[in-house]
């Protein structure tokens, strides 16, 4: 199996939230969070090493972010677990998008990336 097979049996689901309790408007503060679910499909266990965003705001400014792991882990997940976590991000605009990848490994060593589809970030109604 290739890299590319794994990538495909890497099922990656976000949920956004728009929190109006810590963003500003006025002052183009717009606060989100993303509830992430990573389900390996694969028949063995890959781990999380790395992650890679893109964000873009209405205004198309783009911000790159990378780091080891995700919210200070770096999850294995076993054939046919899910693993689960909440992040955020603050835009300068109601509206943006975001993808990205994930940098994931195989009980055997094999890297690969784990491609993340853009998803959208909108302020409720922000949207028509």
């Amino acid at each position: 199996m290739d890299a590319t097979d794994y990538s495909r049996n890497v099922e990656i689901n976000v949920v956004t939230t728009y929190l109006p309790d810590q963003s500003e408007p006025d002052a183009h503060r717009f606060v989100f969070s993303y509830q992430i679910s990573i389900t390996n499909h694969n028949p063995e266990s890959v781990q999380l090493l790395r992650r890679k965003w893109r964000i873009t705001d209405g205004n198309e400014h783009v911000q790159e972010v990378e780091g080891e792991g995700v919210v200070g882990e770096k999850p294995v997940i076993e054939p046919g677990q899910t693993y689960e976590y909440t992040s955020g991000t603050v835009l300068a605009t109601e509206v943006g998008s975001m993808q990205g990848q994930y940098r994931m490994e195989t009980a055997d060593g094999t890297g690969f990336d784990a491609l993340i589809p853009a998803f959208t970030l909108a302020q409720p109604n922000a949207l028509h």
